[in-house]
């Protein structure tokens, strides 16, 4: 794990969120949650874009790419928010798991979740359905540019994911984005401990500037 994934793993998706606020970013997903609210992801974005299947044609397999995706890798799949058909099941959350991915993340559905769930291994997705997307949908473009929902997802961004969602990192803001929800957190925990001796929660925010802490500036 480098260094700067390393501190991102340290904090949750709302700080961050946070800070992408304040920062003016984009980088909210909506609407992809975690089969297991307890299951979380941070690491580094690998990208598969898959495409529907044409009439006449057939979906070659979009799962031969898993053994190239470096460990703590995560897998970044784009179907276009497709809930008709899967792109990823049993045997790819094996082999994921084998290979120590750091997770999965589908704008689309999954299948087979009782085997993540008992892997704990660590997938995200718009929701689950059983119908395979074998000759329904193909493999279009790895590592390019690939969208979850109002997101673009570009590789090496880095995914973070808890039971609130996921958050996306544009490589090129990392830096800035560390730093500022590092604070946040730092204000949040500050906060709590306050509250904790006593004092009145408007006091506290005040005393800590809580109201300024996701502004934009």
């Amino acid at each position: 794990m480098d260094a700067t994934v390393e501190a991102f793993s340290k904090l949750g998706t709302t700080p961050v969120s946070d800070a992408l606020d304040r920062l003016g970013l984009t980088g909210q997903v909506l609407g992809i949650k975690p089969i297991d609210r307890s299951f979380r992801i941070c690491g580094r974005a690998h990208t598969i874009r898959t495409e529907p299947v044409t009439a006449g044609t057939k979906g070659a397999s979009v799962g031969d790419y898993i053994d190239d995706i470096p460990e703590g890798g995560v897998v970044v799949l784009d179907n276009g928010g497709a809930l008709d058909a899967t792109v990823w099941g049993d045997i790819l959350t094996i082999m994921a798991n084998r290979n120590k991915l750091g997770g999965t993340v589908i704008h689309g559905v999954c299948r087979d979740s009782d085997r993540s769930l008992e892997l704990n291994y660590p997938i995200f997705a718009r929701a689950t359905y059983m119908r395979t997307g074998k000759d329904r949908v193909k493999a279009e473009e790895y590592n390019g540019p690939v969208s979850l929902g109002e997101v673009r997802v570009d590789p090496g961004d880095i995914i973070i994911g808890d039971g609130d969602g996921i958050v996306v990192i544009a490589k090129e803001h990392e830096a800035e984005v560390l730093r500022v929800a590092q604070e946040i957190d730092a204000i949040e925990e500050q906060i709590r401990e306050e509250i904790a001796k006593g004092t009145r929660l408007d006091e506290a925010r005040k005393k800590f500037r809580y109201f300024s802490l996701q502004s934009k500036q």
